[in-house]
């Protein structure tokens, strides 16, 4: 018997114990089974138990798998319950799979990138599939309606899976994207291992988070930018109280810092505005936002920072980080009203840093710190300024720096004055070593007056 005929007879077996069962019986089975699709691991192994046991009891055992399963009791489990062909990648089954952290199903076509490229895999997943896969998924998920042709749920292991069908795409052409997390260890240690970040940049961040400064983490999609803020905000003091604000649950902090009073929320757009007065009120330490992208995000931020809250962290999607004050402010005046100046002026007030993350060009895997910006505001002349502290050198695969040390961050670390010390001796160390020899300082032409018209880009 081939391996497809004895998926079909263990699944009919079990739609017959299913057909006797009474209905508090199938209740409690529905429940499982959603759990055992998710990947929650008791109803995992209860399921693959028994399953073993109708292929054991149906003699079926000798029956040949396909290569990509690593037991056949694991892939009639998976071609009924599981992720189907998807599920070696999902739970790191082989050293390639293990590294690669993201995954496209277009149509029955699978697709996981390894070593920076997509590479097309044996395995296909049938249009009947791929439906029963997408109606367990979405019944797990039960905010998300099958009739829309966009979701995002999450497995029980935090893979992020984005479903795209119905009328969003061609017929037979619908897609999953599939996104992991594949750093085993959020360290900075971990990050330098990855060629992320230089070595002895681990013990600078180190001391600008005992610091508490403001940070931004920016870059594209899949340019690590979230994977760098958890390693940032995993370096924090477990004892402060912080809150966690994310427009979908993609960083279980509960998990990452069980010892830490951290408060998650998944709220955006109208429910972000609607929640922005509590939150203010609220008496937190610090506050996380992943994935700022629109007016609401943008003013939250603002509005935290402005209370002179410290350690707040925030990603965004951009490659501009120079124009990155002048997009926000736009946003928020649009939305809000308000002077764009003012705003501006509070952006480059609160947020001390933006470290801006890339992919290498070579390999889409590899992850670089691709520059690290510092954000100056200088009151009495009511200038903000742009200076360019770090930047990546793709070419010879190292970093580049030069020292600069603005009056409102020597303010802020004097209350930490050993870790000030020794975030301006590496920073000093690492520009003697490999040094940026041009003028780093940019002052924005968006934030003059007389150019408010016609902000331009960047000038000196």
């Amino acid at each position: 018997m081939n391996f497809e005929d004895v998926c079909r007879k263990v699944e009919a077996e079990l739609e017959n114990r299913w057909k006797s069962a009474d209905e508090t019986d199938r209740m409690m089975r529905l429940e499982k089974e959603k759990k055992a699709i998710m990947g929650f691991e008791e109803e995992v192994a209860e399921y693959r138990q028994l399953i073993g046991q109708i292929i054991k009891d149906e003699g079926l055992d000798h029956a040949e798998y396909p290569r990509w399963y690593r037991s056949l009791v694991e892939g009639v489990f998976n071609e009924i319950y599981g992720l189907a062909g998807l599920a070696p990648w999902a739970y790191d089954e082989t050293e390639e799979y293990r590294k690669s952290s993201s995954a496209k199903l277009i149509g029955d076509r699978l697709y996981c990138l390894i070593d920076g490229v997509s590479k097309l895999q044996p395995q296909t997943i049938g249009s009947r599939r791929r439906e029963q896969l997408k109606r367990a998924l979405l019944l797990a998920t039960p905010r998300e309606r099958l009739e829309d042709g966009f979701h995002e749920v999450y497995l029980r292991n935090g893979i992020r899976i984005t479903i795209y069908s119905g009328e969003r795409t061609k017929e037979g052409q619908d897609v999953m994207v599939f996104r992991k997390y594949i750093m085993q260890k959020l360290t900075f240690e971990e990050l330098a291992r990855l060629g992320t970040i230089e070595p002895e940049a681990s013990e600078l961040f180190k001391a600008m988070i005992d610091i508490g400064f403001n940070m931004l983490f920016a870059g594209p999609v899949r340019s690590g930018k979230t994977t760098f803020m958890q390693v940032w905000q995993c370096s924090e003091k477990t004892d402060l109280e912080g809150l966690a604000i994310s427009t979908d649950p993609e960083t279980p902090w509960h998990i990452l810092m069980p010892d830490a009073p951290l408060m998650q929320l998944v709220a955006d757009g109208r429910e972000l505005e609607n929640l922005t007065k509590s939150l203010l009120r609220g008496d937190n330490d610090y506050v996380l936002l992943e994935e700022m992208r629109d007016a609401a995000a943008y003013r939250l931020a603002l509005d935290i920072i402005s209370t002179g809250t410290h350690r707040s962290k925030a990603t965004v999607h951009t490659s501009d980080p120079v124009n990155l004050p002048f997009r926000m402010a736009s946003r928020i005046c649009e939305r809000y009203g308000g002077s764009l100046q003012g705003v501006i002026q509070q952006i480059f007030s609160g947020f001390g840093y933006v470290v801006e993350l890339c992919s290498r060009e070579d390999n889409r895997a590899a992850k670089r710190l691709k520059a690290l910006w510092e954000y100056c505001y200088d009151g009495s002349n009511d200038m903000p300024s742009v200076h360019l502290i770090c930047r990546y050198d793709m070419a010879a695969d190292n970093w580049q720096w030069k020292y600069h040390m603005g009056e409102d961050k020597k303010r802020i670390g004097r209350f930490a004055p050993e870790s000030m010390k020794k975030m301006e001796e590496i920073m000093k160390r690492l520009e003697e070593r490999n040094p940026i020899m041009e003028n780093t300082v940019i002052y924005p032409r968006y934030y003059r007056p007389q150019l408010m018209e016609n902000p331009g880009r960047t000038g000196l």
